[in-house]
């Protein structure tokens, strides 16, 4: 399975950005799908998840109500909605595919990972 996030830019604190992930080289609709980013010098730490269906989602309490995750199994492509973004949102932004129905939040869980896009919010 490869992964390509794609979405990422410069915006003001806000603003609005939709990052993209295609996924291609499996049928990836019987997996759930992830978004998790990385701040300078932090940990990269989850932020949001969709099941396999897209029926059930989980969020980070930091995006909760700003971020959408959806995802358009035809595509093959999970989306992240994020609006009202802050600076503290600047980061790189991974996908990420675990090979479980659900919508896990632990990184280890998940078995495949985009190579990341940059997100960057001025204040």
């Amino acid at each position: 399975v490869q992964l390509q996030a794609s979405g990422g830019g410069l915006v003001q604190a806000g603003g609005s950005l939709r990052l993209s992930c295609a996924a291609s080289g499996d049928t990836v609709s019987r997996f759930a799908m992830g978004w998790f980013r990385q701040a300078p010098g932090k940990e990269r730490e989850f932020v949001a998840a969709i099941s396999s269906g897209g029926s059930s989602t989980s969020y980070a309490d930091s995006v909760k109500g700003r971020f959408t995750i959806s995802r358009d199994n035809a595509k093959n492509t999970v989306y992240l909605q994020m609006s009202s973004l802050k600076p503290e949102d600047t980061a790189i932004y991974y996908c990420a595919l675990a090979r479980t129905s659900g919508m896990p939040i632990i990184q280890a869980y998940y078995n495949y990972w985009g190579q990341g896009t940059q997100v960057t919010v001025s204040s």
